[in-house]
């Protein structure tokens, strides 16, 4: 089924002076979704579970979780696991990403990406049309566009 990020033209709430027109219930589903992401996370050297729900443009839903290795630099963020598993399957166009992570016992605090997880998504990502969903709850979120988050981002164009 087709989904589609302002299909249903409900305004949701942020705690940020962005606010935008989505389907309300998309964003609960992907929230939702990268709760349920967070199970399969490997963390334990932080302790820190994090998951991810990459929502892509044709309406698919890829799940990503933090996967960290004792040596640390192999470790990977959920949100580059969504993204490296959407691409790997010929998907290079997206819409959104809910994002939750905490300890273990439970989700306490906001997640936002780090700057490597922003930098992925500024190479396939429209600054101002993806939108960035952190959760603690499923009342609980804030919304932000990339261009919010990773002003003045270094780009492929860059490189042209």
């Amino acid at each position: 089924m087709r989904t589609d990020l302002k299909e249903k033209n409900t305004q949701v709430p942020s705690n940020n002076v962005h606010n935008f027109l989505v389907a309300e219930s998309l964003i609960d589903e992907l929230v939702k979704r990268a709760f349920g992401m967070r199970q399969y996370a490997y963390a334990p050297y932080s302790g820190i579970k994090v998951g991810a729900a990459l929502l892509a443009k044709n309406g698919e839903i890829y799940g990503g979780c933090n996967i960290e290795n004792a040596a640390y630099g192999p470790s990977n963020c959920a949100e580059r696991t969504a993204f490296f598993k959407a691409i790997s399957e010929g998907n290079r166009e997206f819409a959104a990403i809910a994002i939750v992570g905490g300890p273990e016992e439970g989700v306490k605090d906001f997640c936002p990406p780090c700057g490597v997880c922003r930098q992925v998504m500024a190479e396939f990502c429209s600054p101002d049309e993806f939108y960035i969903i952190l959760a603690k709850s499923i009342e609980e979120k804030k919304i932000f566009t990339l261009e919010q988050l990773f002003p003045e981002s270094f780009k492929p164009s860059h490189v042209e």
